[in-house]
């Protein structure tokens, strides 16, 4: 409930973490969404009240705009409407130095460093990086009472019913699954490897346990239903494969159903660069792969530590594990091990380099502390949440590993999410 229903005139400060801006008012903080630092806008409250330290809002006008600013290319982009977009009314290298700020206000907030950061651009098939748009190669659709599909609406439960999603890669578009009727379903998403031909939709059937109808798809689309039981195959196969140009030469993977994979095309191939510049594996060595999903960096690490080298990857999820395990079945130097990441790291007891890309909640101190009891003389730490890597950085400075070196990838173009390799070393 909003303290007023009146517009608010603001002076626009800095970017913030999250997708907005910070404001004042009456001395409050007001988080603002739909703006850009320097602007002075007016702007609609959308939570908060009265006794509140801080109130949310959007941008519904602009009375002076930034250079930055451009007409969101999406229709359903603005206060009120889609929430997946942060950063569409921004030029995309405007976005970068904002994402580029985040960061580096994030570690000097919680990790006490001082670090210059910019966010690289990334290419791949369909992702055009002058736009920011065709790039998402997984998307996640939810679906009204009566069967259309949209986003939902920032902060809340309430759907945004598209036709179109113009960040999603072309072939998935091409297929046009939310201008399409989806009765009995709760939502959908459509996958596509990104360079090769599979797709697949995952249909998820509604609360009252309907069998959803799927509409006409192309002939060569694979469908599955997904429940609590697993996914059900409703024609082709439940997994795409995703070939990946690595360090050591490229490698083809198995994904099942929304099994965990970089939705950017390019993002698999640039972020296994950046871990093996930061750890540079020799052969015969250790290495540790944590929250290792599908075997990404597992396979990467295997290709360089050789056949005399060790490779340990530990995955929570039973799904992506069994997908590590195929993904690895030619290399024997892989032990892929089942196990939630927790202080024991599955069982790890000695390692001459670890990475690790932890949800983004982080790591967090017990994991940090573990790792770092194993003496590595580098760590990578892959972050999908600046404020999750910040505050890790900083329980490693006071376990002994000082940050040597850190890259930043534009992954998520529109949006405010950035993706981070930090390279960790002994201090000493």
């Amino acid at each position: 409930m909003t303290t007023s229903e009146d517009l608010l005139e603001l002076a626009v400060g800095p970017v913030a973490h999250g997708g907005h801006c910070v404001a004042r008012h009456a001395g409050r903080v007001v988080f603002v969404r739909h703006a850009l630092p320097g602007e002075r806008v007016l702007a609609r409250v959308t939570e908060g009240t009265e006794g509140d330290r801080f109130w949310r809002a959007d941008a519904v006008e602009v009375l002076e705009p930034s250079p930055d600013r451009v007409r969101p290319p999406c229709p359903f982009a603005g206060p009120g409407r889609c929430g997946g977009c942060d950063w569409q009314h921004a030029a995309p290298a405007a976005q970068r130095r904002l994402k580029a700020d985040v960061v580096a206000e994030q570690l000097r907030r919680l990790a006490g460093l001082d670090v210059d950061v910019v966010v690289e651009p990334v290419g791949g098939p369909g992702a055009d990086v002058e736009t920011g748009m065709g790039w998402r190669t997984r998307v996640q659709l939810a679906a009204t009472p009566d069967g259309r599909l949209g986003f939902r609406r920032h902060r809340s439960h309430d759907v945004q019913v598209v036709d179109d999603c113009l960040i999603a890669s072309p072939r998935v578009r091409e297929l046009g699954v939310p201008a399409a009727s989806w009765p009995g379903t709760s939502a959908v998403e459509v996958v596509a490897s990104a360079a090769g031909e599979d797709r697949l939709v995952l249909v998820t059937p509604d609360r009252q346990g309907r069998r959803p109808r799927v509409p006409r798809l192309d002939a060569g689309t694979s469908v599955a239903l997904t429940g609590s039981g697993g996914l059900e195959r409703l024609r082709g196969r439940t997994w795409v494969a995703e070939t990946v140009d690595l360090p050591g030469g490229p490698r083809t993977f198995r994904v099942t159903g929304s099994g965990f994979w970089q939705v950017h095309p390019g993002a698999p191939a640039a972020l296994a660069g950046a871990v093996h510049e930061a750890l540079a594996p020799r052969p015969r060595e250790r290495a540790v792969d944590l929250y290792a999903g599908a075997g990404l960096f597992a396979v990467a690490l295997a290709q360089a530590v050789g056949a005399d080298g060790e490779v340990l990857a530990v995955e929570g999820d039973a799904r992506a594990a069994a997908d590590a395990r195929r993904n690895v079945h030619d290399l024997p130097q892989v032990t892929v091990r089942h196990a939630r990441v927790g202080p024991d790291l599955g069982g790890a007891t000695s390692a001459d380099v670890v990475v690790l890309d932890p949800p983004r909640t982080g790591a967090r101190r017990p994991v940090v502390d573990a790792v770092a009891r194993l003496r590595p003389r580098a760590v990578a730490y892959v972050a999908c949440d600046p404020a999750s890597l910040a505050r890790d950085v900083a329980y490693f400075a006071a376990a002994g590993y000082r940050l040597a070196g850190l890259r930043a990838f534009d992954l998520f173009p529109q949006t405010h999410h950035v993706e981070c390799v930090a390279h960790l070393a002994p201090a000493s």
